[in-house]
Order: structure tokens, then C-alpha cells, then sequence
């Protein structure tokens, strides 16, 4: 590795070279009045580091990156000319080089050194020995390292066969002791207002997002003892805003390497209390990084919240005269680049430009007819999320959200403004956003004291709305896309879920996992039996899994929702009076208030309260309507005080209809399934007979998923006292159509036989009966036999054999040879000549009939084969009949790798002797 010394000294800690010496180059121009040339050994006291890929948008995200590092070091002096350079160089590698850039940097005593790498190998090492004559800046090729000549005191250039990295060091300017920043003297009333201890939260997040630390004042803002949280995801009790597609979540905001602002945490009360975040990413001596999270209560942000960087006084110029953009001074810069987060921006600057205690945004819908709230701060923000107003809300056109508006006194006009109602708030002004002459929205910030506001300070909230505005609406626009590109993708993958089963139970769960958390944080599914039944509680999830009995039990004790057929989703009230209701008795209960003891709350009160926190926001009720009928109900639920975005029922219609198609279907194929498996068992026989002297077992399988019967069919039944028939038999075909003649024959069989009729008299007569069933009527293999048990152990058997495979005897010194011959097959002609072959098992020999599935049983070019199937039974001398018949199973199941395509039946008997062996 070979480091490029340029002008302004060395590095401040030389790494090792490699195989090219150092270089060094004199200085030039101006930069040669620096004289202090000498090494500087620096402590690195923090580290922040951070990695961009190659695209655009990555030289701002670097630039924020490097802002928010340094300026949360407290180097706010030094912050410019490090944003300009690595702008430069983070351009150079992203843009230029086209890989990505990663940025490093150290804070030491002195000053920062940044380093920014790319990846980038095939570039010209600077081995130079005079001195270089730097080009013009407004050239684009090697101006990022004519800034660092410019503005760094040093820096550098390093190579590695892999990666090109240059850094440059800023050092701090010589700082008089006094003050950093300050604010003005404000009276004792418009001071922020905080309880009377402030309880700042100081939490630390390892490297997994797990609690590692928990403070005492943590214990106390949330309830939680520290060895109840330490080693739990702070997502577990993070409220956390879901928007499938914007925002940054919790996990990504933990990564960063400072951040700050709003959202909730959920207390061991059940309640979600808001606070104000500060985050820092620092690492241990030891490299391991973790994120240090500083909490209060969001009313008390003024504690954390970091001051304004521009001025009220300047806010149109900068240091040096020049004009700067009115949205960027408003906003700050960087602009955050997703639409929650400029909200969230707009509505704290707004608030803090007007001295106010609060501040809200609200979008406009797309017809312009109500508007909803997307932002706010200083209210109770999970309340009013996306809660909606009418556009005209207040007495006359002075109310209308379309023209600015100062309200002195609220009190004076109950519901002037609608969203502050109960929040304490006295004067308000607001003031419209448009685009074009188009109502987009509209800003408003109150204050707890009447008469804060005049038409001054309206004027110059008009001001800062017009500066945002468009940007508002690009912003918005680029939301919808992203979430409607969302929609489309995630009904694409609800339809492939929903498609791929017809089980009705895996059904609604599917149904409830897609709900739960992207659209609702609890999901209830109710179905419906058919028109004269009541709806009956299905399913229930929650995104915490510990809720979901507790939210099952109140859902139990009161009335489903109607099952109204209208489409759109409904808002049901029930689940939360109900949750109010029990909440409110179990804390009565706890303070003794119902006569009742007060020991028994103790383990009831916790979950009671958390239920109805959990069900305590919007419920809306979306109907399941399939071949124009309603099948069941689809409930989503927010916690308390939440309400649901337009978009996220609109997306939830449009799957409550997916999903009550494949409900509908499932129950369909459900009941389709039941009628098929019922007329499937009628066809096969009860069980076995016991026989005397004889052991009997049969193995059947039938081709085809959801088929328990084919066109392979076994019996065994007793005839007279001391005499049993038995059959295997093979339709032609498989499904529906062959077990329709497996059961005639089988039936027919068991009839004939009892009537006293010999072996071919009853396969004549089951001839003459499939040939009567026309153009249903199938070829039937079928070997038919009569076995008596003897007194000497022995057993007596009359087969005949129409076209089937072959009978095999296994004898007890394991020959195998075949216990019948062939004879035409049943269903071709109507006259037939058969007769019938008289065979005697002595003890310890096995009959083994099978079908053709078992001797058709192919791998590529190989079948199994009578040779094959008599090699098999060979092996099995002295096994018993379970066995036989299980080993040849097995056998043929191993013989090929691909799922059997025809039906498979095995029947072994075996004749073990007056005493079992």
C-alpha cells in the first residue's frame, strides 16, 4: 500500500507501506505558508462509519451521514467543509468509479479525519516527484482532490489491490471558553413544560437490537423492571407506525448512526406513551458497536430536541450574503427523502417558527372532501393518525380548511377544530396548503394560552406552507406510487397463498398472517355455516402472541358484527365499549370500589388492561361475500386510539374478496372431499375375518392424491362354517370410473359365493354382470379362491385365476413356484369356460397375490417383474404373513424413486401350523 502525501503535512497516524515507498510532495501556492509538517499524535476518541451504494441518491444520504456525526461530536464549526468534500468524494466513487463508497470518521482531540473508500482497483498510482499543477475548479475530473488541497489541513491518498481511499483531517479552530449556543430570556410561562422531575430514559441497544441497558428512570417512565427487558428486541416494545412501503422502520433507525424524533413506547400498562428519541451509534474499545437511545416523554422534548440550525433572524441568508432556498431553511437540510419523515419536519419547525405547544399536518384525500392527519406533534399523535375531518368543519367560509384561519379562543367556538377537541389547546392558526390552486392540505399550529396568534404570525405560517407545499404534494405522489406498486404486489402474493391450499383451517390463518401487522395490528375471522346460522368465531391473531386469548375471550362474551352483505369496510364499536367496560371493572375491582376482595385482581388486572389497550383503537368489519352469499366477516382492530388509513382498507377490501373466494372454495372442496372419501369407503371391505390356523394381511394402495379407493380392489370374507372366500382383483383404468366397477364385483362376489356356487360359476355370473353395464363396463382381472383350514395344520384352497397375475407358493425350504395357471379376464365375452385348481399349503407356507401395480412397477427401462417379485419372496422364509407382505412393499417402493402411478394391492396368507412359529 502506497500513501500520497500531498500538500498541508502527513497523515496524523502513518499505516504500514507496502511494496512502494512513501511520496512526498512539496508544497505549492498557498498552501506552502503551512509549515508545520510534523506527524501529530492523535487519541481517536469516537468512530462512526457507514457504507453507500452505488447510486444517486447515496451522495446526499452521505452528506446527512457525515452532518448529523459531527455535528451530534459538537464539531458544528467544522461541518461544511466536511459535508463539501465528502460530497466530492463520495460523488467520485459512487458516480464516477460507479462502486461502492464507505465512510469513516474519527474524532480525535484535535479535529476529524474522514476517510471515504471505493472499490474501484484499476487506478494510476500517483508516483510524482515535482511538484502538481492543479487544474481548474469548475472542472469536473479531480476536483474532489483540489477541495482537500484547499480546505483540509491534510490529507492523503491510499491504495490497496482492492481499494482506493482518501482521506483529509479537519482541525478545529481555537475555541475561547464560553458559550456554544444559546437561546433568548423567555418569561417563566413560555419556558417548555415538563413534569416537575424530568426522567430522562437512557436505554442501550447491542448489536442484535436487543436491551443491553436499562436506567432507573427507565423503570419508571415505562413500568418496566430492568431484568424483565435486558436481552428483549426493542421492537418488542417499540409502536413503531406501520406504512407498508415509507417510512424508516425501528431496526433501520437503530443502524443509524445518529438519529432523532417521535414515537412510542408501549408502558406494562398496555398504554403506548409517546417520548423524543435521541439515538447515537458508538462502538467499545473492543469494536463492538451498540446505539445509546436518550428518551423522554414527547411533551418534554425540548430537553433532547437539537436547537434550529439557522436563525429565525437569517433564515433568507446565508453567512456570506447569499440568498439560500426558503424551503431548505424552513425544512433544514438535508430534506428527509421520505414522506412521514418531511411531515414530521414540517409540523416541529412549524411549531418551534411560532412558539407554539403544538403543531399538525393534514393531506388532503383525493376528492378533496376531508382531510387527514399525517403528522403532529405536541398531541396525542397515535390518536389522531390518520384519523379524517371534513374539509368545511367550521361556521362559514373564515372555517373552511381552504382559507387561513386565527382562532383566539377555542373555547369560545366548541368544534371550530375538530382535531384538538379535549387536547387543551386555546388559539390556533392554520393555514392551507395548494398546489396550483389545488387544496392539498393544511398546517396548523395552537398554543395551551388564548390570543397567541395573529394574522402576522398566520402570514408567515402561509409563507412557510407555500415553501412546502409543492414539495409536500412530489412527496405524497411518490407515496401513493410506492404504496399502490405495494398493493399490487402484495394482492399478487396473497392470491399465490390463498391459491395454493384448499384447506379451510390453514385458509384462515393465511387470511389473518396477511392482515397482521401490514394492514391491522389484530385480525378476528368469523365464518358463517350456511343462510340460518349465526357467525361463529374462527380465528383470531395478534402481532403479540400473548394477547391473542385475551382478545379471544372478549370477542366470545359479546355479539358478532352483522352479516351484512354491503362491501367497504364498516367501523364496529363493540370491542372497544366491551374492552372499556372490563378494563374499567377490573380497575374498580382492584381498588376495592365493588366489594369484592382485592386479592384476586392481582393476575387478572394485567392482561384485562392490555386487552383493552390492544383493542381499544378503530375495529372495522369487512364482509366475505362469495357466489353471492356471505360466508363470514373479516374484523380488523388498531390499538387504543388508532385509526385506519383509507388506503389500507381499500387494500383490505380488495383482499377480504380473495380471500372469501378461496374460504368458499376451500369449504367447497372440503365438502366435495368428505362425500368422496365416505362413497370411497363404502367400496372397501370391513375388517379382515379372524381364520383359525391360518394368518392373513393385506396391504392396498391407491394411485392419485385423495383416492382411497381404485380400480384395485381385495376381499376376504367367510362363505359357510369352516370356509372363507378370498379375491384380489384389477379394473382397467383408475379414479372414479374403475371404483365404480371395483364395487360391483366386489358386492357381487360376496353375494354370489354365498348362494353355494362353485369358483367358476361365480366368476361366469360376475362376468354376465359386467358386461351388462354397457358402455360402463371395464376389463376385470380377478383371482378368486376358497380356503378350509385343515385339522392337520394345513390349509385347502380351490383358485381360479381369470387373467390376473399368478398366485405365488413360498415353501418353508424357499422355493417359490406358481400356485394356479392362467385364464381368460372377466368383461371381453360372454361365454366363458373356467375352472377351477385345487392347492394345499402345509405348514409354514405363504400365498402371495398381488396386482399389476406391484409387478408393473418401473424405474426407466427396468421393471420389476413375476422373476423380480418371486426374488423378493424368496427371502421371506418364515416370516410371518404381516411381515411378507410388508418386506414386498417395501421392495417395491425402493425399486423406482417416482411416486407409484397405478393401484397397488398385496394380500399373504400364510399357514403357520397347529402351533405358531
Amino acid at each position: 500500500m502506497t500513501t500520497g502525501l500531498v500538500p498541508g503535512g502527513q497523515t496524523p497516524d502513518p499505516r504500514p507501506t507496502g511494496g512502494l515507498p512513501q511520496q512526498r510532495h512539496e508544497p505549492v501556492g498557498q498552501a506552502a505558508l503551512h509549515d508545520d509538517n510534523r506527524p501529530r499524535s492523535s487519541v481517536i476518541t469516537a468512530r462512526a462509519a457507514a457504507s453507500f451504494e452505488p447510486v444517486g441518491r447515496s451522495v446526499a444520504t452521505a452528506r446527512s451521514f457525515v452532518r448529523d456525526t459531527l455535528q451530534g461530536w459538537g464539531f458544528a464549526d467544522i461541518v461544511d467543509d466536511a459535508v463539501v468534500l465528502t460530497s466530492e468524494l463520495v460523488t467520485n466513487a459512487v458516480v464516477h468509479a460507479g462502486t461502492a463508497a464507505d465512510v469513516l470518521c474519527l474524532r480525535s482531540d484535535d479535529g476529524v479525519r474522514i476517510e471515504v473508500g471505493d472499490h474501484y482497483p484499476e487506478r494510476e498510482i500517483p508516483l510524482q516527484g515535482q511538484a502538481v499543477t492543479m487544474g481548474n475548479l469548475d472542472r469536473e475530473g479531480g476536483r474532489g482532490l483540489q477541495l482537500c488541497a484547499a480546505l483540509a489541513g491534510r490529507w492523503g491518498v491510499e491504495y490497496t489491490p482492492t481499494h482506493k481511499q482518501v482521506w483529509f483531517q479537519l482541525d478545529l479552530p481555537e475555541r475561547t471558553v464560553g458559550t456554544r449556543t444559546a437561546g433568548p430570556s423567555l418569561p417563566a410561562d413560555l419556558l417548555p413544560l415538563a413534569d416537575g422531575r424530568v426522567r430522562v430514559a437512557v436505554v442501550q441497544i447491542d448489536r442484535a437490537c436487543a436491551i443491553s441497558s436499562w436506567n432507573e428512570d427507565a423503570e419508571e417512565l415505562f413500568g418496566y423492571a430492568a431484568e424483565q427487558v435486558i436481552g428483549k428486541p426493542l421492537t418488542d416494545l417499540a409502536a413503531w407506525p406501520h406504512t407498508p412501503g415509507t417510512g424508516t422502520g425501528i431496526a433501520e433507525a437503530l443502524q443509524l448512526s445518529r438519529w432523532e424524533g417521535s414515537y412510542g413506547i408501549r408502558a406494562a400498562n398496555g398504554r403506548v406513551t409517546s417520548v423524543y428519541a435521541s439515538h447515537l451509534r458508538v462502538r467499545d474499545t473492543g469494536g463492538e458497536p451498540s446505539t445509546v437511545c436518550l428518551l423522554v416523554r414527547d411533551h418534554e422534548r425540548a430537553v433532547l430536541q437539537t436547537p434550529l440550525r439557522v436563525p429565525a433572524s437569517d433564515a433568507n441568508t446565508s453567512s456570506d450574503g447569499q440568498s439560500t432556498d426558503p424551503f431548505e431553511v424552513f425544512i433544514g437540510s438535508p430534506a428527509p427523502d421520505d414522506l412521514d419523515g418531511l411531515l414530521q419536519r414540517t409540523v416541529e419547525r412549524a411549531r418551534d417558527m411560532l412558539d407554539g405547544d403544538s403543531a399538525f399536518l393534514l393531506l388532503a384525500t383525493d376528492d378533496e372532501t376531508e382531510l387527514e392527519v399525517r403528522a403532529s406533534t405536541g398531541l396525542p399523535s397515535a390518536r389522531q393518525r390518520f384519523a379524517r375531518v371534513p374539509v368545511e368543519a367550521g361556521p362559514g367560509r373564515y372555517g373552511s380548511a381552504r382559507m387561513p384561519a386565527v382562532h383566539d379562543d377555542l373555547a369560545a367556538v366548541p368544534g371550530a377544530v375538530p382535531l384538538l377537541n379535549g387536547t387543551g389547546m386555546r388559539s390556533v392558526v392554520t393555514v392551507p396548503l395548494k398546489v396550483e390552486g389545488r387544496l392539498t392540505g393544511s398546517l396548523g399550529v395552537a398554543a395551551e394560552g388564548p390570543g397567541r396568534y395573529s394574522n402576522e404570525e398566520a402570514l408567515r405560517l402561509q409563507f412557510a406552507a407555500d415553501r412546502i407545499a409543492l414539495a409536500v404534494e412530489s412527496a405524497r405522489l411518490g407515496e401513493l406510487e410506492r404504496l399502490r406498486r405495494g398493493s399490487l404486489s402484495f394482492l399478487v402474493e396473497a392470491s399465490d397463498l390463498l391459491a395454493g391450499t384448499l384447506d379451510r383451517d390453514q385458509t384462515l390463518a393465511l387470511m389473518a398472517q396477511m392482515t397482521v401487522p401490514t394492514l391491522a395490528t389484530w385480525c378476528a375471522v368469523y365464518t358463517i355455516a350456511d343462510q340460518a346460522s349465526d357467525p361463529y368465531l374462527s380465528y383470531v391473531l395478534h402481532e403479540d402472541e400473548e394477547l391473542i386469548d385475551g382478545i379471544k375471550s372478549l370477542l366470545s362474551k359479546i355479539q358478532p358484527p352483522d352479516p351484512v352483505p354491503t362491501p367497504g369496510a364498516r367501523v364496529w364499536s363493540a370491542p372497544g365499549e366491551a374492552a372499556h367496560q372490563a378494563a374499567l371493572r377490573s380497575s374498580m375491582r382492584s381498588l376495592g370500589l365493588s366489594g369484592g376482595p382485592t386479592h384476586q385482581l392481582a393476575s387478572g388486572i394485567g392482561p384485562t388492561l392490555a386487552t383493552a389497550s390492544a383493542v381499544g383503537g378503530e375495529t372495522v368489519v369487512l364482509p366475505l361475500v362469495a357466489r353471492n352469499r356471505v360466508i363470514g366477516m373479516l374484523t380488523l382492530g388498531k390499538p387504543a386510539d388508532e385509526h385506519f388509513r383509507q388506503e389500507i382498507l381499500e387494500l383490505a377490501e380488495d383482499l377480504s374478496r380473495r380471500a372469501a373466494l378461496a374460504l368458499d372454495n376451500a369449504r367447497l372442496y372440503s365438502e366435495r372431499t368428505a362425500i368422496s372419501q365416505s362413497l370411497q369407503r363404502s367400496l372397501l371391505p370391513p375388517e379382515l375375518p379372524e381364520i383359525d390356523g391360518v394368518e392373513v394381511e393385506v396391504i392396498y394402495r391407491a394411485a392419485g392424491e385423495g383416492n382411497e379407493v381404485g380400480g384395485d380392489f381385495y376381499d376376504v370374507f367367510p362363505i359357510s362354517d369352516g370356509a372363507y372366500g378370498f379375491a384380489i382383483g384389477d379394473v382397467c383404468g383408475t379414479g372414479p370410473n374403475a371404483a365404480a366397477v371395483t364395487g360391483l364385483a366386489r358386492h357381487a362376489l360376496r353375494l354370489l359365493a354365498r348362494e353355494g356356487l362353485s369358483g367358476p360359476a361365480v366368476l361366469e355370473r360376475l362376468n354376465s354382470a359386467i358386461l351388462d353395464e354397457g358402455a360402463r363396463s371395464r376389463f376385470l382381472t380377478l383371482l378368486y379362491g376358497e380356503l378350509w383350514p385343515q385339522e392337520d395344520g394345513s390349509a385347502r384352497l380351490k383358485v381360479v385365476c381369470a387373467g390376473h397375475p399368478l398366485p405365488l407358493r413360498l415353501r418353508q425350504d424357499g422355493t417359490v413356484e406358481p400356485a394356479a395357471e392362467p385364464q381368460p379376464l372377466l368383461g371381453v365375452m360372454e361365454d366363458l369356460e373356467l375352472y377351477e385348481q385345487t392347492v394345499t399349503l402345509d405348514p409354514g407356507d405363504v400365498l402371495l397375490c398381488v396386482t399389476d401395480g406391484v409387478t408393473e412397477r418401473r424405474e426407466g427401462t427396468r421393471m420389476l417383474g413375476d422373476d423380480g417379485l418371486a426374488d423378493v419372496l424368496t427371502t421371506c422364509t418364515g416370516l410371518t404373513a404381516g411381515a411378507v407382505a410388508a418386506r414386498i412393499m417395501r421392495a417395491v417402493e425402493r425399486f423406482a424413486s417416482d411416486a407409484p402411478s397405478d393401484d397397488m394391492a398385496i394380500l399373504a396368507m400364510r399357514v403357520p401350523g397347529l402351533h405358531t412359529d
